[in-house]
């Protein structure tokens, strides 16, 4: 045995000691050929010059073993440098499904909501000047400013829907009232008796309550559901571009790159090698996980609502057919709501050399506003539907969920990024060709304390993993309130008016003469009078508020009517803000 063991040219008790230690021997490999490995670093696009032909001695070498070596100094920087490129490219690569899915579906979605809305307005203009002519054309400002509002709220302006929808049925009351009433004049001042109390004498039923539940629950649904996507988008793009530290460098060099200068460039990292360095360079990504998959579960949700009582195909439907069914319940009980109006407001002027007429007479030969069939109405926009846009949308977020803790074993699991598990002997160790035996660490920041590749200093969190993770919180609440039909940027301002859900606060006191509790159609938040589009309407005659007009004289006497509560004092607001188009 120890013939084969100690040969001759060697002193027999060295060589034998080291032997009986377990020691193996092998012949000094310097001189050996760098072929291979030369020909694998120029296929990566660097020049040979400085590439060794034979393997030198290693002492040069900082980040690979000191053994003999392929490498040059200069080969091992440019390939230090390429390490952390193909590792940002791994995360860019394999990010790419979650950065194409939320781009994509942003747009598709942001366009599919702005046409049904562009289609909602076309629809109610068509409808509604072939159905009452001349008498809609008149007053379509009123209209048409309701679908400016509804397309500012949904494009991200500070816009409230309850605020819009209230102020819209403000001014149809005082179009439709003075309509139905041709035998009289109207001033503005008795129009804006009409409106403040129109929330008591509900002149179009429950439709202006019904329209704000389904139109607001939509709308916030569907725009959070635009801002989430959008939100994805940005979150996914920002955690891919992180650059890699010092440390992470390092190691992705050790697994990677350390084998070609080895002279053995074919020889891949061990999986668990791998998994230990993908962890400890991605520790910040890995602590998105919970946030993240909060994020995405509140999508699937929103997403679901969307698709049931949520619907925004039906919602904008819906506007055109509760605002002429509105129209036709007050042209019904136009007589009882009249005789109301006259009872709070006082009896107006009758109206010079008109004679009275049924208000069914006034369109001439017109018919009054009435339902349409479906046909009549488009339901879907942007050449699809809202059920394929969601359920595609459903399939692809579903294996979102915890991607970012997923991360290291999906770069891992690539046969071009380490060995597969039936490899386990014959892959690279970090110092020679064998299994690799430490543990693999846990998931996030503070497990790495203990990785045995990566130094990471876990009281130190990445700033910008930190902001994404607070982005992910707000996003997920919005959606959160989105589902419950509350939009986060008007909750505290619209508590108890109902505007977000449409259900829940409504609360009024009986300020109408000879009515009791009520529960009205629509609450009206309050709203600055004025602005740059809106000026307050100008009141030809001074005088209290609360008062009414003497039908007998010009003057002003007390109504009678009791004080109105804050609610009903909003209201006045709201229709001092409003422009008369006659």
């Amino acid at each position: 045995m120890f013939s084969r063991q100690c040969p001759g040219q060697y002193p027999l008790a060295l060589l034998c000691a080291l032997a009986a230690l377990g020691v193996t021997w092998r012949p000094a490999t310097a001189g050996r050929s760098c072929t291979e490995s030369r020909q694998v670093y120029a296929e990566k696009g660097y020049n040979l010059n400085t590439a060794p032909l034979t393997q030198i001695s290693g002492e040069h070498l900082r980040l690979c073993p000191q053994d003999y070596t392929c490498c040059s100094s200069v080969m091992e920087e440019a390939l230090a440098r390429k390490s952390e490129v193909d590792f940002l490219s791994a995360i860019d690569d394999t990010s790419q499904f979650l950065l194409t899915t939320f781009t994509q579906r942003h747009r598709k979605f942001d366009e599919f909501f702005r046409e049904l809305i562009e289609l909602a307005e076309k629809s109610m203009n068509q409808m509604f000047t072939k159905t009452y002519g001349k008498l809609y054309t008149q007053n379509a400002r009123v209209f048409q400013d309701l679908f400016v509002d509804l397309r500012r709220y949904y494009t991200g302006g500070n816009v409230s829907l309850g605020e819009v929808l209230a102020e819209f049925w403000s001014r149809l009351v005082e179009r439709v009232f003075s309509l139905v009433n041709p035998q009289y004049q109207f001033s503005e001042e008795y129009l804006e008796c009409v409106s403040k109390h129109a929330e008591q004498l509900q002149p179009f039923g429950d439709l202006p309550r019904k329209l704000r539940i389904q139109v607001s629950r939509a709308f916030i649904a569907s725009r959070a559901l635009v801002q989430g996507l959008a939100t994805g988008r940005d979150i996914v793009s920002k955690a891919a571009k992180l650059s890699a530290g010092g440390e992470c460098v390092r190691a992705l060099m050790r697994q990677w790159y350390c084998p070609l200068c080895r002279g053995t460039p074919s020889l891949r990292p061990c999986r668990a090698f791998c998994l230990n360095v993908m962890k400890g360079c991605l520790a910040n990504q890995a602590d998105l996980d919970t946030e993240w998959n909060n994020f995405i579960d509140a999508l699937m949700q929103v997403s679901e609502k969307l698709e049931g009582p949520f619907n925004m195909e039906l919602a904008a439907d819906s506007i055109s057919v509760k605002v002429s069914e509105a129209i036709m319940h007050m042209q019904e009980n136009s007589v009882s709501t009249s005789t109301k109006v006259f009872q709070g407001c006082g009896s107006p002027r009758p109206a010079p050399g008109r004679s009275r007429r049924s208000p069914r007479d006034q369109g001439g030969n017109r018919r009054p506003f009435r339902t349409y069939s479906p046909e009549e109405k488009p339901t879907t926009a942007a050449g699809t539907n809202l059920d394929r846009l969601v359920s595609d949308l459903k399939e692809r977020l579903r294996p979102m969920r915890g991607f970012w803790v997923s991360l290291p074993y999906t770069i891992c699991n690539d046969d071009k990024m380490a060995a597969d598990l039936t490899n386990e002997d014959r892959c690279w160790n970090g110092q020679t060709r064998g299994r690799y035996l430490p543990d693999v660490t846990g998931d996030g920041l503070v497990s790495q304390i203990n990785n045995p590749e990566v130094e990471v200093d876990i009281a130190r969190p990445d700033v910008r993993i930190r902001q994404l993770i607070m982005e992910l919180r707000v996003a997920t609440n919005r959606l959160r309130h989105a589902q419950t039909g509350q939009d986060t940027d008007f909750i505290d301002s619209e508590e108890g008016s109902g505007s977000g859900g449409g259900t829940g606060g409504e609360r009024y006191s009986d300020d109408w003469p000879g009515y009791g509790p009520y529960s009205p159609p629509y609450g009206k938040p309050p709203r600055n009078p004025s602005g740059p589009n809106k000026p307050p309407r100008i009141r030809d005659r001074p005088g209290p508020k609360w008062t009414r007009p003497n039908p007998g004289h010009g003057g002003h006497v007390k109504s009678g009517v009791s004080r109105p509560t804050a609610c009903v004092a909003t209201l006045l607001l709201l229709t001092i803000a409003a422009v008369m188009w006659r």
